[in-house]
């Protein structure tokens, strides 16, 4: 494998070398430009622009315009091209024809005005607006920047609002209910996200999200990681020339954050700043929950929690264009977060070995996280349109750092300190070759590496009961080397992967592709703890893609098939032995194999005016099956333990629907359900572990409608449905919300203020789950605070210009656009 990476880069440097000294067709540039009211001179924002062949009839590109009535047509090739700009309640203006050179790739149209009509005057209120999701043939855009009822929440919220998508009260994410789905950050995975993604998620403001991208039946260019599919968070970037930035926030009875942009764009360096955070008022949550073993022994408890939250992110960017054929970013993100639980318990409870007696516990514990996601990118493009080279690397760095302190008023259970410390570094090198052989066939290949370096280091301390004051003396804990550990685990990947893209006849559409993924795993225990042992594993796993897709005017047809893989993280792995729970352990497992999914869709969408239907049937099946699985350990304490296996496997036949119509011109409803079923085969000890037999159906569902106004005014409203989630032992809790939000702008929409809250009618949301082992039956019910009112406000400034070609003192640039590089704005997609 180290060989053909050698070769893969001695290739593509003779390439390179090629390209730089001549060879290849034409350059490729950009036209620009800006389209304002002929009458108001005030910007149209969201105007259509298609391009076309100078006299031709068939549409070749399209793009929109921003909130200041700017486009920008990239990577266009050298030729004569005619401009259609259309507006609602405008007439369409015809531009041809507009003409790029070799000398001159990039053309600025200066200034478009359009003339509303006559009756569109007299009769119509015009409003442009992007949607807030968009139903693109390879993918599912929601665009956070475009929801009001978001502003002033986290990166929990806004996935709770993206179809398809399901977020639970712990904050763990699910796919069409699977919760094996690799989450990225403008298209990169993060280390941090690694160890703990719900906690991450929550400490991303709202705020810094541009769009969500959901991708369910990836190519083989993408990592095969995550048999559920793709999550691609977006964050904001502008790419314009001059200086620019934001400020925004919001302050609410749940929680608070703030945001801060600055963009710094000129000719052909671009420098961008981010920094947001949040922090979460104290919430109490309140939870009766039992485990019964028999008819008469028993625990049960009624508990009182209060949890503080916080999280800030911040980011830099640094992108240069060298020449028109090579180009360089480097960005980094850093990421910080934790939160506090204190907790009391009142417990009554029965073991056998005495008569039933009562105790307190009391238990305080803190968590925090952090790392950096360092990413440099180099692009080098060839004479011919899309003919590229992409060199990446990149550096996760994560840690995690969990305390905790027990204290009963019982000498049944020992006082217990523990405090668990993890880190996880990830190495990745990646190499992407595009080359578009012609107008009806392209090739992509590549190979990538990852290299993880995860440690583990658990210390458990244990203490005498000093009785009813729920107090202990430092000096009284004595470390247990039983029950300690210190634990190294390494991950290598190996990639390599092709993709043919051919577009055939008669509107067809089709992609084939084929990626090779080798992991070779070691756990490596550092100490001597009993039990823990050392191993090793390798497998090598190929995925197989193929898409066929046709298209008929507005519809189109498209038959997916794909294998993913679900890799067990850090939190799967850990052999941490959690006792915080004096009557229920859970244990990592670090000798866990991964899940292979193979998946079949069958899709189908269609385009009605502004109205979106998409419809899709799709089948899993799922092997080596991950799950904890709860056990007594037996003998007279009456303990439970839960650990994660591999249960079996798993086959899901599902169905889903995403609609977006537009009844009158200032409302839009849409709605989303996605249900499917759940019909495990446990094999070997597991099958008697099962005590949950029927076939279940599960989904997640949103009905959302907002309107807008001509005079700034906005309102939003979402109503979010998710039923429980089963295993072959129970299920979790279901979740439900409902979110309105209202928003007012002005100073020529470059700020605005808004109102929104969670759940007004209800303080608290229940949370009810069930498990039911061999011998023993644990239940759970929380209440939760969730109602929230809040009070957002943002705020956009600076000054941006663009050339204007009959000005002969502007200086026009030449060179390509950074639109598409990894790790840059909302243009890019995930690799």
């Amino acid at each position: 494998m180290k060989r053909f990476y050698i070769l893969i880069a001695i290739l593509f440097f003779a390439i390179s070398t090629k390209a730089q000294l001549g060879g290849g067709a034409s350059v490729v540039g950009k036209i620009s430009g800006v389209v304002l009211d002929s009458i108001t001179r005030k910007p149209l924002d969201y105007a259509t622009i298609a391009v076309y062949r100078s006299k031709g009839k068939v549409p070749l590109n399209g793009a929109v315009t921003d909130e200041k009535g700017v486009f920008k047509l990239n990577d266009t090739k050298i030729g004569k091209y005619k401009i259609v700009v259309s507006f609602i309640g405008y007439p369409s203006k015809t531009i041809d024809p507009v003409e790029t050179t070799p000398s001159k790739p990039d053309f600025n149209m200066g200034t478009i005005l359009i003339a509303p009509s006559g009756k569109a005057l007299k009769a119509v209120n015009v409003v442009g607006e992007t949607p807030i999701i968009e139903n693109k043939i390879d993918k599912i855009v929601f665009n956070a920047e475009k929801d009001i009822t978001s502003a002033g929440g986290n990166a929990t919220d806004v996935l709770r609002k993206v179809p398809l998508v399901s977020v639970d009260i712990n904050g763990n994410v699910s796919l069409r209910g699977d919760q094996n789905v690799r989450v990225l950050i403008n298209g990169k995975p993060s280390g941090a996200m690694a160890n703990n993604l719900a906690d991450v998620l929550k400490s991303i403001p709202a705020d810094q999200i541009k769009n969500v991208e959901v991708i369910t039946s990836p190519s083989a260019k993408y990592d095969a990681e995550g048999s559920a599919g793709i999550i691609n968070i977006v964050t904001k970037s502008r790419s314009i020339s001059g200086v620019s930035g934001s400020i925004s926030g919001g302050i609410g009875t749940r929680q608070n954050n703030g945001n801060a942009n600055l963009n710094i764009n000129q000719n052909r360096l671009s420098v961008t700043g981010n920094f947001g955070g949040n922090f979460t008022w104290p919430q109490t949550s309140s939870t009766v929950s039992g485990i019964d073993f028999d008819a008469t022994h028993f625990t049960h408890s009624n508990s009182s929690t209060k949890i503080t939250r916080y999280g800030y992110r911040g980011s830099g960017n640094l992108s240069y264009d060298i020449n028109s054929y090579n180009s360089f970013t480097s960005t980094i993100a850093l990421n910080q977060g934790g939160f506090k639980a204190d907790g009391n318990t009142a417990s009554v409870a029965d073991t056998g070995l005495i008569t039933p007696y009562n105790y307190i516990s009391k238990n305080n514990s803190e968590t925090t996280f952090g790392g950096f996601d360092w990413n440099n990118d180099f692009v080098h493009k060839f004479k011919k349109d899309g003919h590229q080279i992409d060199i990446a690397g990149q550096w996760s760095h994560g840690i995690t750092d969990f305390s905790s302190t027990s204290l009963y008023s019982t000498k049944q259970f020992k006082d217990l300190r523990s405090a668990n410390n993890g880190a996880n570094n990830e190495y990745t090198l990646q190499a992407d070759y595009t080359l578009p052989v012609n107008d009806k066939f392209k090739f992509e290949g590549g190979g990538k590496t990852i290299i993880r370096r995860i440690e583990s280091v658990f210390k458990n301390y244990e203490g005498v009961s000093n009785g009813t004051d729920l107090t202990a003396d430092p000096s009284s804990f004595t470390f247990n080397s039983l029950t300690s550990n210190n634990y190294n685990y390494n991950q290598d990947i190996y990639a390599a992967y092709s993709v043919l893209t051919f577009t055939l006849p008669k509107a067809y559409a089709l992609q084939v592709g084929a990626r090779v993924e080798n992991t070779r795993i070691e756990g490596q225990p550092v100490s001597s703890t009993p039990g823990l042992v050392p191993f090793s594993n390798q497998y090598t796993i190929f995925i197989p893609t193929l898409a066929l897709s046709k298209t008929i005017k507005n519809n189109t047809f498209k038959l997916t098939y794909t294998k993913r893989i679900q890799r067990p993280s850090l939190t799967y792995l850990n052999p941490f032995v959690n006792q915080s729970n004096a009557t229920a352990i859970t244990v990592g497992n670090p000798e866990l194999q991964p899940e292979i999914s193979q998946y079949g869709e069958l899709n189908y969408s269609t385009f009605i005016g502004a109205s979106v239907i998409n419809l899709s049937a799709y089948y899993k099946y799922t092997n080596n099956l991950i799950e904890s699985i709860g056990s007594n350990l037996g003998g007279d304490n009456k303990v439970t333990i839960n650990r994660y296996q591999n249960i079996g496997s798993n086959s899901s036949w599902g169905t889903s629907f995403f609609g977006s119509i537009n009844p009158v011109k200032i409302l839009t409803i849409r709605g989303s359900i996605n249900a499917f079923t759940y019909s495990p085969s446990p094999q070997g000890t597991f099958s008697t572990a099962q005590t949950d037999f029927n076939t279940y159906i599960s989904y997640n569902a949103f009905l959302s409608g907002s309107l807008s106004f001509s005079n700034g005014f906005s309102a939003e409203s979402f109503v979010i449905l998710n039923s429980s989630r089963r295993t072959i032992q129970g299920e979790t809790p279901s979740f439900s919300l409902w979110i309105v939000g209202l928003k007012k702008e002005f100073w020529n929409k470059q700020a605005s203020v808004g109102v929104n809250t969670f759940d007004p009618f209800k303080e608290n949301k229940a949370f009810n789950s069930l498990v039911k082992g061999n011998g023993y039956t644990q239940f759970s019910n929380t209440q939760f605070p969730f109602r929230s009112f809040g009070f957002s406000f943002s705020y956009r400034f600076g000054k941006v210009k663009f050339a204007d070609p009959s000005d002969p003192t502007q200086k026009k640039t030449k060179g390509v656009n950074n639109d598409d590089l990894k790790g840059g704005d909302g243009g890019n997609s995930p690799r």
